[in-house]
């Protein structure tokens, strides 16, 4: 072979390299679970110190991972797996933000736990859910500056008299939560300014029920 024709057939072979090389890349998921489902760019969702990584919204994959759970809201159905949120979309499912009010029997397995006043949140992948009977609820976030609108004075703190679990005790004070925010019209987990004297209606209520249900408030 001429040295003309080396040249030749090298650069035919370094421009199939080249194609193929480029066909991967551009077919390359950003990343793929076991399954083989495209999930598209991971985060970190470092807020409330987290720490988790998560694939971005909107993503969409060919199928569910295994050992999902299925609820339905309104008519539609969600599917839930590893605090990842996914929805029916044609023939392949979106991951999704799941809808505020729907209550769900457990946690995701990985959460971070925060309170507002005396109101738990628990908190994963930028959904927030509060325990209710039969479970915990979705919820919108509370306002950030709520975190930080009470006085140390202001803080409940609250003693099992009956020997209830933590997870017993946390339903409990959301319920009292609901039951004292609308017996007064004061809601600690929202911008609430100027109303110190609902603020303690709000106090006293959420004692007086919690006190019914077997705690010590101070």
């Amino acid at each position: 072979m001429s040295g003309q024709n080396k040249i030749t057939v090298s650069l035919v072979l370094v421009f199939l390299i080249c194609l193929l090389t480029g066909a991967v890349i551009y077919t390359k998921p950003a990343f793929a679970d076991r399954n083989g489902n495209h999930h598209g760019r991971r985060y970190l969702d470092s807020r409330h110190h987290h720490n988790r990584h998560y694939p971005a919204r909107g993503a969409y994959v060919a199928a569910v991972p295994k050992g999902h759970r299925v609820f339905v809201h309104r008519h539609v159905r969600y599917h839930f797996h590893g605090g990842i949120w996914y929805r029916p979309y044609g023939s392949r499912f979106v991951i999704v933000a799941p809808p505020i009010g729907l209550v769900v029997p457990f946690l995701p397995s990985y959460y971070a736990t925060i309170r507002v006043g005396s109101v738990p949140y628990y908190y994963a992948n930028e959904v927030y859910y509060t325990p209710v009977r039969g479970g915990y609820m979705i919820v919108d976030p509370p306002h950030e500056d709520s975190a930080q609108a009470d006085s140390p004075a202001d803080k409940m703190f609250v003693y099992p008299r009956r020997g209830q679990t933590e997870q017993q005790q946390s339903k409990d004070e959301y319920e009292c939560h609901r039951w004292a925010a609308g017996q007064t019209g004061y809601d600690p987990t929202r911008p609430n300014p100027g109303e110190i004297s609902k603020r303690a209606d709000y106090q006293r209520a959420m004692g007086a029920c919690l006190d019914g249900r077997g705690y010590t408030v101070k």
